[in-house]
């Protein structure tokens, strides 16, 4: 495994935030500075349900079967997958970078990777499944250097 190339970029995401971050500096010591910054106001799904689930009826006597309400939280999630492959998309098509590591949870790395366009698909240099969304940069930077070596 190589590690992030001088102006490579690095997407920390996980369902609701991403962060894109460039390196400054070279691959043995990168020096990552946020390129921008992007958030989903993505309330609980309880918050997010307008109503109690449904009721549907069934074939027999008296018989109701109770139906599952739309999970909000994480339709809303998928779409931010949407939003962000769409915005990778965006930036590789202006040639902002060539190079990207992508860094989210494995099931958002899933997502991203079904939705991803093939120029951007091209420009994916290595995948770390984590979650650092919530980390500092310094630490962020550490965990890379120890994931990429």
């Amino acid at each position: 495994m190589g590690g992030i190339p001088h102006d490579g970029w690095v997407l920390i995401a996980d369902g609701e935030k991403a962060l894109f971050l460039k390196n400054i500096t070279d691959e043995e010591n990168p020096n990552l500075e946020v390129v921008r910054k992007e958030e989903q106001d993505n309330p609980k799904d309880i918050d997010q349900s307008a109503n109690r689930p449904g009721r549907k009826q069934d074939g027999g006597v008296q018989q109701v079967s109770a139906m599952d309400d739309t999970d909000w939280h994480e339709l809303a999630k998928e779409r931010f997958a949407d939003d962000l492959a769409d915005l990778l998309y965006k930036q590789a098509h202006k040639h902002k970078f060539e190079k990207i590591v992508l860094v989210a949870p494995p099931k958002v790395l899933g997502e991203l990777r079904k939705k991803m366009h093939k120029e951007v698909e091209s420009r994916v240099i290595n995948e770390v499944p984590k979650t650092l969304t919530n980390h500092p940069i310094n630490e962020i930077e550490d965990q890379l250097r120890a994931e990429l070596a």
